[in-house]
């Protein structure tokens, strides 16, 4: 950032950028070091702008896929920020905008349930009905906004964006549901061999 005079975001642009023009070089040795049956997990930079104007990620995605590898997209929001019906359209705005791009499988994930004070106020938008999300919008915004507001919940509910998996850091068995979400969407371990368990028979009484 110092030596081009680049701000936070253009040096994030760059350095993204620098990572697409290794990708067969760089990028593809270090892939060569994994087994066919590890799991990597790639902690994406949060910048929307990497997702819905350039094509870095779309292209580092074809890469692994061109390897072979089964990839899904893992959407975090923060359930901190679920308080109302604007900030989850909002949320699902920049999720689907995601999701258009890498044209990947999806699983929606809202994090930091342990930090939530007040678990109503999100369980509501764990999966809600369109007719509720539309009141709620309508109630909040400006008459004039009707007809944008069913338009924005047609597009949220027509994608099926209006599903999000609760991730509570304290509970083994929310880690373990968040896991198998997205193992169904990478179909991993589908491939390994059944194990046979020997055992001897049990005697007779």
């Amino acid at each position: 950032m110092e030596e081009l005079g680049l701000g936070p975001n253009g040096g994030l642009m760059y350095c993204m950028e620098h990572l697409e023009d290794n990708l067969d070089d760089w990028l593809t040795e270090e892939l060569d070091n994994f087994l066919d049956d590890d799991y990597l997990v790639f902690d994406c930079p949060g910048q929307i702008e990497l997702f819905s104007h350039v094509p870095v990620l779309r292209n580092f995605v074809e890469h692994l896929k061109r390897k072979n590898f089964n990839v899904c997209g893992v959407y975090l929001l923060d359930s901190q920020f679920m308080t109302d019906v604007t900030k989850f359209i909002s949320g699902c705005m920049a999720s689907l905008s995601a999701m258009i791009q890498l044209e990947l499988p999806h699983v929606n994930i809202l994090s930091k349930m342990d930090l939530v004070t007040n678990k109503k106020d999100v369980e509501d938008f764990l999966n809600p009905e369109p007719q509720f999300l539309l009141s709620e919008l309508n109630q909040r915004m400006a008459p004039q906004f009707a007809k944008l507001n069913k338009a924005l919940i047609e597009l949220v509910d027509g994608f099926s964006m209006v599903s999000f998996v609760p991730l509570d850091l304290r509970k083994e068995r929310s880690i373990q549901y968040v896991l198998a979400q997205i193992d169904n969407c990478i179909q991993y371990g589908e491939d390994a061999e059944v194990k046979i368990k020997d055992f001897d028979p049990e005697d007779d009484d």
